[in-house]
């Protein structure tokens, strides 16, 4: 069994010869942004976000901190802080998980299949349930607004 510093090391490489760009924060491996693009066939596609991730010491029997940096309209993302909400990366992550599964699978699947039921986003989750075409047109509203400055904090 490698040592968590060695798996971190192989995952941000693997993250990064998978065309994501990676930015470090630091001088250590522990935090950077990564360049994230709304999936196909989703209200987010033709976005990009900023994601911020951040490695425990104890990564990857502890789940990596995700956030997003810039603007995002989602039912399960808290709209100040970028917190998302995804049991899989607070409750349920295990160590077979890597951080090419986080953008490739769970944080696309978070945008596909918004759960409302379960929100950060009060006003988010009750416009989709409520009337979804609105709610996808706030969607590229925000992105759209944050990116031109409209939205800026």
């Amino acid at each position: 069994m490698s040592s968590p510093s060695k798996r971190r090391e192989m995952d941000l490489m693997k993250l990064m010869m998978s065309d994501y760009k990676v930015e470090m924060i630091n001088d250590g491996m522990q935090e950077f942004y990564v360049e994230f693009h709304g999936p196909t066939d989703s209200p987010y596609q033709g976005g990009a976000w900023k994601i911020r991730v951040e490695l425990p010491d104890a990564y990857p029997y502890k789940s990596p901190s995700i956030g997003f940096i810039n603007k995002i309209y989602h039912p399960n993302v808290d709209e100040m802080s970028g917190s998302v909400c995804l049991d899989v990366i607070n409750q349920t992550w295990s160590p077979m998980f890597d951080l090419v599964n986080v953008f490739e699978v769970f944080l696309p699947q978070l945008l596909l299949y918004p759960n409302p039921s379960d929100p950060l986003n009060g006003e988010a989750a009750a416009l989709m349930m409520r009337d979804k075409a609105a709610y996808e047109q706030r969607v590229k509203d925000v992105f759209w607004g944050d990116l031109c400055g409209l939205y800026s904090s």
